[in-house]
Order: structure tokens, then sequence, then C-alpha cells
């Protein structure tokens, strides 16, 4: 019998309408404002004060705004105002020539040629987070998500600094970027609602400060790399901030200035440890609600692998751990709510003869939470079934976008897949995993989506294998998933 995960119970057809319920509802989380009507229809409208809010919700109008009309629907300034305490002006937050440029110059530090290069630093970290974990005694309880979080955000510092993330660094970071999260959905609410800054003024300078606190914390490794660099020190590194050290513009030949690289690093510590902690936490949830499938999983791993290291190439083949990690992704999208537009200009866009105006200046939102759980797009949107990934996933481009999709889609959708599949297949081959005790974990949406009081699973060791894995010559390589731009990696 199919798995059908926890999710908040939509709204009742009925439930008051207005803008003070929908303020007190999102206050918690946007995931408590939807009603059953928000996972159907083409487009919808919210009423927000002084301005409308369109929520664009199936594949032929997301690709229009993503993907065709992209240049005229840029960035909301709300993404510039509440992610600039920690990102500055990073590729996350910018526009127009400025964002074309950064693309151009990061694009090549997140190639399959780098990819291999950083792979023994992501080894690293999923080592460090092994031993970790096998101190822990069998049968305990593990507080999945705050692993998850040290071992995605050990791994981002050591595959773009060549830095390790331990001890009391590591509690600093972890505590302020919760408290960055948190009051950052706040930032969001009080921008939607013109609720002026002085009447939460704590959340104001937490928000301020946390953001403060992570940057420097990063700025440090970064100022003693750059220095180097500029005294013709280059040093052995095979990091991410070593290629971009080097990079040049290819039209201008310009070079990154200190203060450019810390704004992309803070940018991708975010993207890259966030979001896959998220997948990864619920991932686990997930195996430990369906023992069956995570026994294929540990299987697939022992037939592949048995007791020798993985290797880069072995990635691409685990191809039940990628369904699995996919499934996840659909149902639990890191970034289920923060894919925000605007228009310039007005803008038409079609769904078949019909067109859909929206005003200049208009705030345009695609949900991933609402299109991967779309009543037209999916069967059984609820229900967990990593099988719809097997052979390849027959659906529009835009049905599927964990990752965004168009010129912005996200350029780490590589890096974290190979990484939540490393981690995936360590563990599984390591560990088998059951419910923590009480009651399933509540999502909610923060900048990402969560749980309201993180997950804790119990940990058993299994056996260690003595079979020698199969060898590569025959082992076929699987193809790409399907489902957008991001297929093209050979990790999906």
């Amino acid at each position: 019998m199919a798995y059908t995960p926890p999710y908040p119970k939509p709204l009742e057809k009925g439930a008051k309408r207005s803008l003070w319920n929908l303020f007190k509802r999102g206050r918690r989380s946007w995931l408590a404002t939807l009603y059953e009507g928000s996972y159907s229809g083409h487009m919808s409208r919210v009423r927000l004060p002084g301005v409308q809010l369109f929520l664009v919700k199936i594949p032929e109008l997301i690709k229009e705004v993503l993907v065709d009309k992209y240049a005229v629907f840029p960035k909301h300034e709300l993404s510039t105002r509440v992610l600039k305490p920690l990102l500055g002006e990073s590729i996350f937050t910018t526009n127009g020539e400025v964002w074309e440029r950064q693309r151009r110059m990061l694009d090549p530090a997140f190639g399959q040629a780098k990819l291999k290069d950083v792979y023994a630093l992501m080894k690293g970290g999923s080592d460090a987070m092994i031993e970790r974990l096998d101190k822990v005694e069998d049968g305990a309880e593990v507080d999945i998500e705050m692993e998850m979080t040290h071992v995605t955000a050990d791994i981002i510092l050591r595959t773009i600094l060549s830095e390790t993330l331990e001890g009391d660094t590591a509690k600093k970071i972890f505590d302020n970027f919760h408290l960055f999260q948190e009051k950052a959905s706040v930032m969001i609410q009080m921008d939607f609602f013109h609720i002026p800054l002085w009447l939460m003024p704590h959340h104001f300078f937490v928000w301020k400060k946390t953001g403060r606190v992570i940057r420097e914390l990063l700025a440090v490794p970064i100022r003693k790399r750059f220095e180097a660099y500029q005294r013709g020190e280059k040093g052995e590194y095979k990091d991410i901030l070593q290629s971009l050290l080097e990079t040049r513009d290819p039209v201008d030949g310009s070079k990154y200035t200190v203060d450019e690289l810390i704004d992309q690093v803070a940018m991708l510590f975010l993207a890259g440890h966030e979001t896959s902690a998220s997948a990864l936490s619920w991932s686990l949830f997930l195996l430990t609600k369906c023992p069956e499938i995570q026994e294929k999983l540990h299987e697939e791993t022992v037939r592949l692998l048995g007791e020798r290291e993985p290797e880069f190439k072995d990635i691409p083949r685990h191809k039940q751990i990628r369904n699995v990690f996919r499934e996840t992704m659909r149902l639990y999208p890191p970034v289920g709510f923060l894919i925000f537009r605007k228009a310039v200009g007005d803008q038409v866009i079609k769904k078949g003869k019909k067109e859909n105006l929206i005003p200049d200046g208009s705030p345009v939102a695609v949900a991933p939470w609402l299109v991967h759980r779309h009543r037209e797009l999916w069967e059984n949107p609820d229900e967990f079934n990593p099988d719809r990934f097997e052979g390849g996933l027959d659906k529009p481009s835009c049905a599927y976008i964990p990752f965004g999709q168009g010129p912005r889609i996200c350029i780490g959708a590589a890096f974290a897949m190979q990484e939540a599949m490393l981690i995936l297949a360590s563990l599984t081959r390591r560990y088998r995993f059951e419910p923590g005790p009480g009651a399933d974990p509540e999502p909610i949406s923060r900048l990402t989506i969560r749980s309201v009081d993180g997950i804790s699973l119990r940990l058993f060791r299994r056996e260690e294998t003595k079979e020698p894995g199969t060898p590569y010559e025959e082992m076929p390589e699987t193809p790409p998933a399907g489902g957008g731009e991001a297929a093209k990696c050979p990790f999906h």
C-alpha cells in the first residue's frame, strides 16, 4: 500500500478569506494558507494590501515566466531585501547585466570537470558524518535534521574553501542561520503586508545581525586566500574558491573583487547546504516509513560497492537512490515558495487561447510545492512513489522544478544531486533507520521546507558486507530521468 507522508491539511472551502486571516495563518507558515483549490487550476490571484500577487501553477504558464519571457519577469526586489543581509549582491539577488556577468563567471566552477575535482573533498565531509554517527549508541535517537545540516554545511565549506566545519564555529553558524531563516520569513510577511519595521524591531535587528555574523565567519578565510592569490601564492587548492579566483569574465576580462567573492560564497553556502539538508532529512524520514524501499537502497548500494570505497564514477549508477531523492524533492521541494518574479510592463501569458494579463510591477510567484502536488498534473500527487521516475519522467519540463527552470535554474543542481546521492549511499549501506517516537514531523515553510520540531530517527548498524561489489564494466550507465534542463546532468 502506498504511503502518504504528512502535509498540512488544506483549509476547507468555506474557511473565511480575509487579509487578517491570511496574515495570521501565514505568520507561522505559508503552507497554512492553502486551500484544496490551491492545488488545481492555472493561476490564482491573491489580494494583498495595495497589490495582487499572481500565483502561476501550470507548466505552460510557468515556462513563459521562467524560460520564454524571463527577461521581462526578473527577480522581485523582495528577494534582494530579504536575503541581502546574508547574500549581498550575489547571483541570487541581482538582475540584468550584473546577473549575466555573475552567471558567466560562476558557470565554470560548476561544470562536470569541477564536480569531479571536488569529489574527494565532498567525500571527506561524508566520511566525517559517518565517524560522528558511529559514535551513536545502536538504536539511539538521532536528530537527523541537525546531522544533515551539519554534513551539508561541512561539505559546502570543504568544497568551496577547503575548510572543515567543527566545534564552536559550526554551532555559531547553525544557531545564527536558524534565526536568520526564521526572521527572514517574518520580513517577507511584513513586506507583503506593508507593516512598518518599527512595529517589530526585534525581528529586524536579529535578522540583520545574524546575516552579518555568518558573512563575517565566511569572510575570514576568503580574504586570507584572496590576499595570498594577489601575492602570487596560488597553493595546491582544487576547490571552488580557487576556480573563482582564477576565472575571468569572457566578455570584458574582469576578475572578482574580494567583496564580490564574499557575496557569491555566502550565496553558495546558503543554497548549497540549507536546501540539501532539507531534502536529505525528508528523504531519510520517508525511508523509515517505507522499509521495503529502504532495503532496496541498501541492496543496491551493497551490490554496486560491496566493501570498497565509493568513487566519483559510482554516483550515476545509484538508480534507486536517485529516484528516491527526486521523489522526495517533488513532495518536499526545498524552496517551496520563494521563486518570486515581477512583471516589467504589462505582460500577457497564455494557456491555449486564454490570455492572462499581469499588470506592470505585479509580483508573480511560482510555488514548486503546489506545482509538484497539482491535482491535474500528477497521479496520486500526495503519495510517496519513487517509481514515477523510473525510466524517465513523462511530464512537461516545468511540471518538476525543484531547482527552478530557465536561465536562472540553480547553478548547483548537479552538485546537490552528487552530494545527496553520495550521502544517501553512505548512510543506507551502513545503517538502518526507524521512525523516532512521537508524531510524524509537521512540514513548515520558512526559506526552505523544514519540520516544525525537527526530525528524530532511530539508527541501527548493519552487518558489514564482505561482497566485492560490481565491476564498472558490468554496470550499464543509467540514463537521465527527464524533467527539464536540470536533467541534463548525469546525476539526475
